[in-house]
């Protein structure tokens, strides 16, 4: 699988903003990545070293449109922190 495949976007949120100044960054990633994988992407990616990775499986939410009900797909995300020697992610840096 290759780096591109495993980072599908950032996640841009209040609380993920909050997490900048400390080193840390989200991202969307693809379900059937692990830690390791994610680690070495974004160290591909960015050009950064990672120190560790947290990932969460995120739950489709439930819509409704009129009479019909369905849900959302289900996702992952990964909050990766870099060490305090490593540069910062560039495109990140503009919106600080």
């Amino acid at each position: 699988m290759l780096a591109q495949d495993i980072i599908i976007k950032p996640i841009i949120t209040e609380k993920s903003m909050e997490g900048l100044q400390s080193k840390k960054y989200t991202f969307k990633v693809a379900k059937d990545a692990n830690k390791i994988m994610i680690a070495n992407a974004v160290e591909e990616l960015f050009d950064v070293k990672v120190a560790k990775v947290n990932t969460m499986n995120c739950r489709g939410r439930s819509k409704r449109v009129g009479m019909n009900r369905g849900t959302t797909p289900s996702w992952k995300k990964a909050i990766v922190t870099l060490t305090e020697d490593s540069k910062t992610i560039e495109f990140f840096d503009g919106m600080m």
